[in-house]
């Protein structure tokens, strides 16, 4: 009763002309950034982090809240209608959504995946409001050394999950380190990594990686694909936006499905939601088998139903973990907690005690987003569709003046200006060597937290090193990370063997 009561006290903050807005932009220009094919749903909150700047802590955190959930499906529009999703976690959904969309059906499987989403993102909600607060309970008996296992079952959790190659991995998780140690060691005062460069003592903004690496980084990609391939075209929406009653019956039990198979991964340090959604989509096609008349490949509903709720679904308790824990489980996460520390808020066991009416309002800003979603995406579908046919040309050099504008917004700097251009470079060079982003963004923002959490601990035990597993939770961790580590390494090398057969 408690958790009701304060959400209802959320929902009195937010429900306000203002904030209805700002949840409405946040939500149009996620959908609107997250549907630009290569994109998705991380730049869309990269991109549009300056821009809240000039805002309270609360709205700009509601804000956040549409454009989160407003990018994720914005990535499965371009994914059903170009078969180029905006993020690895619409690639699931995609199979059979461009299927249904060659099929003529294309408005349907954009019906189904906004409501999907919907039921994905309402009930992860609902689960954060009841046990955020008991999660953050739990993590106040959490201690240097317990912090330090969470961010090390972080880094290696998703260095291994995110690439194909744990060498890639690794390789992502020591650049994002290095980033992170950039500027003045606060225990000693020297200076690290600056080369005696004195804009550098202050370190790299957040901001300005996570713009370099993902958008800038993602133009200079662009750009050099030019005339190697055609473009994929585009297939506009036609027909209803509406379910039919039978479609409806078919698609609930895989959106329960979904559901129920992404809610766990939220606050399991994966990367994303790329696991759940292709696990949803697997339970899904193995029930169709048995099916008298199997329809996956077909454009099978189901296909589409599954995957986008389980995606949703990830995204809402990832939120949880990041408010309760201070966990980023996703490269979108780590961003979301960039934003936190922007107003100076800091994700965790205490936030809830020192600043509760934000986070209840953020809270309840989740489910107005899921509902202001719903009535954006259903009716409005065919018009995200028109921004398909934008020339790549112009789209790119857009979202490079717009990138640049919020790099110098953040700091005011030219040198940042520099320093982007370098970061971009680096991204178009990552995307090369196909090596991943998302533990770049979590070891800059995580990196910090493990550094002192090893020397308080250290230096708190006199530098016994028996501390660092001291715990029944360190050890839980440690063991949980094992297993993980070792599952991730046999899948692999029996996939490899199979394919080698």
């Amino acid at each position: 009763m408690e958790q009701l009561s304060n959400l209802l006290g959320g929902f009195a903050d937010i429900l306000s002309p203002s904030a209805l807005l700002f949840v409405f932009l946040g939500a149009l220009m996620g959908t609107a950034v997250g549907v630009l094919p290569g994109l998705g749903s991380a730049m869309a909150v990269a991109l549009l982090l300056p821009l809240t700047f000039v805002l309270d802590p609360t709205s700009a955190l509601i804000m956040f809240t549409g454009i989160y959930f407003g990018g994720l499906f914005g990535d499965s529009i371009a994914g059903f209608l170009m078969n180029t999703p905006g993020n690895s976690t619409a690639i699931a959904s995609t199979f059979e959504g461009h299927r249904m969309a060659l099929r003529g059906k294309a408005a349907q499987a954009l019906a189904t995946g906004a409501i999907g989403a919907f039921i994905g993102g309402m009930v992860a909600s609902a689960l954060v409001v009841f046990f955020a607060p008991t999660l953050a309970q739990l993590a106040t008996g959490f201690g240097p050394a317990e912090f330090l296992a969470l961010a090390v079952f972080a880094f290696v959790a998703i260095s291994a999950v995110v690439a194909d190659s744990a060498i890639r991995g690794v390789a992502a998780l020591a650049i994002g380190l290095t980033l992170a140690l950039i500027g003045i060691d606060q225990p000693s005062g020297s200076p690290r990594f600056s080369f005696g460069f004195s804009p550098l003592l202050d370190g790299i903004s957040i901001v300005v990686i996570t713009v370099s690496l993902l958008a800038l980084g993602e133009v200079f990609s662009q750009a050099a694909k030019v005339g190697r391939a055609q473009d994929t075209k585009a297939v506009m929406p036609t027909g209803r936006w509406w379910l039919s009653r039978a479609e409806f019956r078919q698609a609930l039990p895989a959106w329960l499905r979904g559901t129920a198979i992404g809610v766990p991964f939220g606050v399991i340090p994966a990367g994303g939601a790329e696991v759940p959604t292709f696990l949803a989509y697997g339970t899904e096609r193995r029930l169709d088998r048995r099916k008298p008349e199997p329809t996956f490949g077909k454009g099978a509903i189901e296909g589409v139903a599954a995957p986008e709720a389980a995606g949703n679904a990830t995204a809402g308790t990832a939120m949880g973990a990041l408010l309760a824990l201070g966990l980023p489980t996703s490269a979108t996460a780590a961003i979301l907690l960039a934003a936190f520390q922007q107003y100076g808020l800091q994700p965790g066991p205490l936030l809830l005690e020192r600043s509760g009416d934000i986070v209840w309002a953020l809270l309840a800003g989740f489910f107005l987003a899921m509902i202001v979603l719903l009535i954006l995406n259903l009716p409005f579908a065919p018009l995200w569709a028109q921004l398909l046919r934008v020339p790549k040309s112009y789209l790119y050099a857009g979202i490079a003046v717009f990138a640049a504008f919020g790099v110098y917004a953040a700091g005011a700097s030219t040198v940042d200006l520099v320093i982007m251009l370098v970061l971009g470079v680096l991204g178009l060079a990552m995307r090369l060597y196909d090596i991943p982003v998302a533990p770049v963004l979590i070891a800059v923002i995580l990196g910090p937290l493990a550094e002192y959490s090893l020397r308080d601990a250290m230096g708190n035990s006199d530098n016994d090193p028996a501390v660092l597993v001291s715990s029944p939770i360190t050890v839980v961790l440690y063991l949980l990370l094992f297993a993980g580590v070792a599952w991730t390494a046999w899948r692999r090398f029996a996939e490899k063997q199979a394919a080698d057969v």
